[in-house]
């Protein structure tokens, strides 16, 4: 079994750990510089980590849900169903110190892959961090696809 690894996010800012199987899917095609993409090879689920501008307009659980709506209509989804948002307690954080407020939302999305008419039930599970003093909303998204 290969161990986990760790991989530079955004030029070395900061790192995550992934599973083993994990792909940078910039190594496969070109990922927007505010975005780090990865996927398995083998279950087809993604991550990407995405540095946003802080939408100062939405907060609370309707910042999470404007996240997850907004990342509906760029994947072209057909439907977007949220079905949980929870607050995310931020003394288990890494970024409480600059981390204003986080949330958690899992929800479905209706999506068709590129150059696929049929469109598929994803299930995506978000975290929101809001870093209010960087003007930046990170956005974590896991895709789990069926």
């Amino acid at each position: 079994m290969e161990p986990t690894q760790d991989y530079p996010l955004f030029g070395g800012a900061f790192s995550a750990t992934l599973p083993p199987g994990a792909i940078d899917v910039s190594d496969l095609r070109p990922v927007p510089d505010n975005q780090e993409v990865f996927c398995h090879r083998v279950t087809d689920q993604s991550l990407i980590v995405e540095l946003l501008e802080l939408q100062a307009h939405v907060r609370g659980e309707e910042a999470a849900r404007y996240h997850f709506e907004d990342v509906g209509g760029v994947q072209g989804a057909r439907s977007v169903q949220v079905e949980a948002v929870q607050p995310l307690l931020l003394e288990n954080l890494a970024l409480r110190g600059c981390c204003e407020e986080a949330w958690v939302l899992s929800g479905k999305q209706q999506v068709a892959k590129e150059n696929q008419q049929v469109a598929k039930d994803v299930t995506l599970h978000q975290a929101l961090l809001r870093l209010t003093q960087y003007q930046t909303d990170l956005l974590l998204t896991f895709n789990q696809p069926p």
